[in-house]
């Protein structure tokens, strides 16, 4: 016996009758990124929808230009611009049906605009003067995740207990590439597969995790062959193709609502702008790379598509610029005005139920603001 079966380690070749649990051939995802602008599948695909795609592409990309704007201004704390990754987050959105929930990262701010949060809302975590900024609930769209794939698991346990419910939920859960090098994913992708949970993964995969190429994060063939081990279907799609992003994203939805399981999804996209204001993206990639990404912007490609097909004139560009401009206006002038912040407010939500260390920090936050304002009050009476 050698010193490995001495130890155990030994394992004996299966019986010739042994066959896998699940044909891997069916999950690995094509070889190539589906696209469906510019090719033959761009015939069939609905004038309606191609609009609203464009209409909220355009104001996507105005509302990352103003939040960048806020930024620098000093209105907002940080911003994760996600200029070149909008189709990817608008097409998240309109997959979904109004019972079922987005579980973003915190790049994701317009998928949570376009699911209809409120635009000053969706920012208000990066603002830093509230919990999340809006209520989850209430729009289906869990609070943007900073901590890396996090928000994964959640979704699955959503998806898992709403079916359990025998609630008709999908969730939708968003994730860089950077977050599939995180455990949280790899835990999220065996329990959605084990349990068969509704759920469906969409990796962004932008290229870098900051500044780590994707080369150094996995030797993979893709992030979506990821899938294949978990024993869920992989989907490789053109993240700057809406059409094509859209259509890969119902198809997973209505999958996973029938009782299909999971999908992991992979969109090939680009991050034109730094990680956040506070990156100096020079540093590891050059002006080629990214000129060659802004020759394949998802904007100009859509608005190729309706142009060809005659859905789109002059005019109606130029009313969608207008809208996305007075989105712009409005969110400036609101994100302009001081917010009203209640300091009490801090222990607001923490849980259910407020726990005896909180009602402590409570008690002693109110004793140093009650003094502080008898001191300003002292103050005052003294100057006049």
């Amino acid at each position: 016996m050698t010193v490995m079966e001495q130890r155990g380690a030994y394992r004996p070749s299966p019986p010739p009758a042994w066959q896998p649990r699940t044909d891997p051939a069916p999950l690995l995802p094509d070889a190539e990124p589906y696209r469906v602008l510019g090719t033959q599948a761009a015939a069939k695909a609905d004038p309606d929808l191609l609009r609203r795609l464009y209409a909220q592409l355009v104001r996507g990309r105005r509302y990352n230009t103003q939040a960048t704007a806020l930024t620098k201004q000093g209105r907002l704390a940080v911003y994760p611009s996600s200029t070149g990754q909008e189709a990817c987050q608008v097409a998240a959105a309109l997959a979904l049906r109004e019972r079922d929930w987005l579980f973003p990262s915190y790049r994701d701010t317009l998928a949570v605009v376009a699911r209809g949060v409120d635009p000053v809302e969706a920012l208000t975590l990066l603002r830093g003067d509230w919990h999340c900024g809006y209520d989850p609930h209430t729009h289906r769209v869990a609070p943007l995740s900073t901590p890396l794939a996090t928000q994964l698991p959640h979704a699955v346990g959503l998806a898992h207990a709403a079916r359990l419910k025998g609630d008709d939920v999908v969730a939708l859960a968003l994730v860089g590439d950077g977050g599939t090098s995180e455990g949280d994913f790899h835990e999220a992708l065996n329990f959605a597969a084990v349990w068969q949970a509704p759920v469906v993964f969409l990796v962004q995969n932008n290229g870098f995790a900051i500044s780590v190429p994707l080369a150094k994060q996995t030797a993979a063939p893709s992030l979506a062959h990821k899938a294949v081990g978990y024993g869920m279907p992989g989907r490789l799609v053109d993240g700057n193709d809406a059409a094509a992003v859209h259509e890969v994203l119902s198809d997973a939805v209505q999958h996973a609502r029938a009782g299909g399981g999971p999908t992991l999804v992979e969109a090939v996209t680009y991050r034109i702008d730094a990680h956040t204001n506070a990156d100096d993206a020079t540093r590891y990639r050059g002006d080629t790379e990214v000129e060659a990404w802004r020759a394949h912007d998802p904007i100009e490609l859509l608005e190729a598509e309706l142009t060809a097909r005659g859905l789109i004139d002059e005019a109606g560009k130029e009313a969608v610029r207008q809208d996305a401009e007075e989105m712009a206006a409005s969110l400036r002038a609101r994100m302009n005005r001081d917010p009203e912040l209640d300091p009490m407010a801090l222990f607001d939500h923490v849980y259910a139920e407020t726990t005896a260390q909180l009602r402590e920090q409570r008690a002693l936050l109110r004793a140093e603001l009650d003094a502080e304002q008898e001191q300003h009050g002292e103050r005052e009476g003294g100057a006049r």
